[in-house]
């Protein structure tokens, strides 16, 4: 069964809610949440399932409202439809879950047969890469030009050679000219074996001509999977044909058309989000509320923790979501109720505290940010204005640059790590266990690189990310699972201290009120930077200032 009824006591004073929570920033609904316990209670029994979920899957719900068939005098039912992202087991079809977008894992469909044909191209391709007498020739090969090049190195040393005796004996005097005749010999005859020696070294020998051909082979083969991929990707995009409120059918390829992408990242259509939504426009239910869910081991690279609740990715799902959704309905505000405030200013620069929700520099809505808010109060100023900025849902302290001369010095200083910045947070742990074994001080050194499937997110890649190292100590205990850090960045990367936290090998405790690496919801992000010291750029003096509010 795929629809999941859902009784609600009318005592508990749970309601339904009046439209469909925003999927990439919310907090789940309280049948959500409701939903979500029972349906993880079933996955726990799932033994067949283990050893795969266990090593991290994502789940979602969505509460829909079932419609009364004609004739009936019921109101119409509520309750769930659940999904799992990508497949289980190799399928798409597992009772009690709503089924793919489009199901292209049958044996025998068009999707297997070229795969099939894909793969056969990779064994092909591995067993040439792979062959026996060819890494032999190759060995062969290499040894002859290595001889080829002593060789020819040798020579151009004894040209030179030569040519210094050459210049010497012109430099003596007293030539005849039969000696310098022959010197004009010597010399011609030296150049014509050089060009001799490196035209053998170049001539194609029998097992060069054998060994270019396996490789001009492989090439070929790599070619054409490429094509057949990229064909066979196509066409399963195409066959993704995704529904949105009013009836209306878009596919893959043309959803992603007018995006920067252009084309569909890898496994879109395959999140829970867009299943649930196909499901329930496909058979009239009216969805109400969603939420997606993580089982499992935390990933490598990005945050994500047991049972904790996340919002939908940006890089797959938001241009579907978007189709399938209200305009209205995956917009995101996020309003700050202070003000602007200046904390110190004189002709070059000013000091400013942005409050959580503004941004540091105007973004695609036109909404209010610093630089537009200080470019209105200082008119007068020639300088850039923003030498560094604060996330839009971190509120704290940015230096304003009011002239060309004070940026470019104070960029000097940002890139030479010369500024200090100490920022204040409250972070939650898992358990009281696990807020006691945190160590009172120490350092985070991940590296950080952007989630190009997902951005603005970011992830830890030891293989690819830049350095990014994070002092911390913790200031108080707010209560057995939440603490308050103070935070010095000793790197500048997006979302540094954020992901710091919460990641697995980092303190393992996200930031109170973060909606992208968090799981507890707050009015905002409970991270406020705090204070900030740095040369002044005309006079060198120190300047030190703080800011300090409640969070």
């Amino acid at each position: 069964m795929k629809f999941h009824p859902i009784h609600i006591d009318p005592a508990s004073g749970i309601r339904l809610p009046e439209r469909m929570n925003n999927p990439f920033c919310y907090e789940p609904h309280p049948l959500c949440i409701m939903a979500c316990k029972e349906l993880q209670e079933e996955i726990a029994q799932r033994d067949d399932w283990r050893e795969e979920i266990d090593r991290g899957k994502m789940f979602g719900v969505l509460i829909v409202e079932k419609p009364r068939k004609d004739g009936e005098a019921t109101e119409p039912q509520t309750g769930y439809i659940a999904a799992y992202s990508g497949q289980i087991g190799g399928r798409s079809d597992w009772s009690g879950f709503v089924p793919a977008v489009f199901d292209y894992l049958k044996p025998d469909g068009y999707f297997k047969k070229h795969e099939s044909d894909i793969s056969d191209i990779n064994v092909a391709i591995h067993d040439l890469q792979n062959d026996e007498r060819m890494k032999q020739i190759k060995t062969e090969i290499d040894t002859l030009k290595a001889r080829w090049q002593r060789d020819i190195d040798a020579y151009q040393l004894q040209m030179k050679a030569a040519k210094a005796q050459r210049d010497a004996r012109r430099k003596a005097g007293n030539l005849s000219e039969e000696e310098k005749a022959e010197m004009v010999r010597e010399s011609q005859f030296m150049k014509a074996q050089l060009r001799r020696l490196k035209k053998e070294r170049d001539r194609k020998t029998d097992i060069e001509e054998e060994y270019d051909r396996n490789q001009k082979t492989i090439r070929y083969l790599k070619q054409l999977r490429k094509e057949l991929s990229d064909s066979l990707q196509r066409w399963l995009f195409s066959k993704f044909c995704m529904l949105n409120p009013q009836g209306e059918r878009k596919n893959l390829l043309e959803i992603f058309k007018d995006t920067a992408a252009k084309i569909p990242p890898a496994g879109s259509g395959e999140c829970c989000e867009p299943k649930l939504l196909q499901y329930a426009y496909s058979y009239g239910y009216r969805p109400l509320q969603m939420a997606m869910f993580w089982w499992g081991e935390s990933p490598k690279e990005e945050i994500r923790h047991h049972l904790n609740f996340y919002p939908a990715c940006n890089g797959k799902c938001k241009p579907i979501l978007q189709w399938m959704l209200p305009e209205a309905t995956c917009t995101r505000t996020e309003e700050y109720k202070a003000e602007l405030k200046t904390i110190y200013e004189d002709e070059q620069i000013a000091v400013i505290c942005k409050p959580a929700g503004m941004l540091s520099v105007p973004g695609k809505n036109g909404a209010e940010s610093v630089y537009s808010i200080m470019r209105s109060r200082m008119p007068e100023a020639t300088g850039p204005l923003i030498v560094h900025r604060l996330d839009m849902s971190t509120s704290g302290l940015m230096v304003i640059a009011k002239t060309e001369f004070a940026y470019h010095r104070l960029q000097q200083q940002f890139a030479a790590r010369q500024v200090e910045k100490r920022y204040v947070a409250v972070v939650g742990c898992q358990d009281k266990a696990a807020a006691d074994r945190m160590a009172q001080e120490g350092t985070i050194s991940l590296p950080l690189m952007p989630d190009y499937m997902d951005r603005p997110r970011q992830i830890v890649s030891h293989e690819h990310g830049k350095e990014a190292v994070t002092e911390y100590r913790v200031l108080a205990r707010i209560d057995d699972t939440h603490l308050r850090l103070a935070l010095w960045p000793k790197t500048g990367r997006t979302h540094q201290l954020r992901v710091h936290c919460a990641h697995s090998e980092g303190l393992h405790a996200p930031i109170v009120g973060d909606p992208l690496y968090g799981n507890e919801p707050a009015q905002r992000l409970m991270l406020h930077a705090e204070s900030i010291s740095f040369e002044h750029p005309l006079t060198g003096k120190k300047i030190c200032l703080e800011e300090t509010i409640s969070i």
